[in-house]
């Protein structure tokens, strides 16, 4: 899946992507990322259901 970081804080270590199908955002957590990403990073990844729903792993940032 592929979309854009809405938000993310660095010293919290979480933040959420905006899916570009326009479906739910979903919550990141450092632990599932590959690269750092940065608010309006264009990122893809996979999801899995966590604990409060779901979310996004394997976060990579995209050109």
């Amino acid at each position: 899946m592929q979309g854009t970081v809405k938000f993310f804080n660095e010293s919290k270590g979480y933040g959420f992507i905006k899916p570009d199908d326009s479906s739910k955002d979903i919550f990141v957590h450092s632990s599932g990322l590959v690269d750092d990403i940065r608010e309006n990073d264009r990122v893809e990844y996979d999801s899995e259901m966590g604990q409060k729903g779901m979310n996004a792993v394997n976060v990579k940032r995209i050109e």
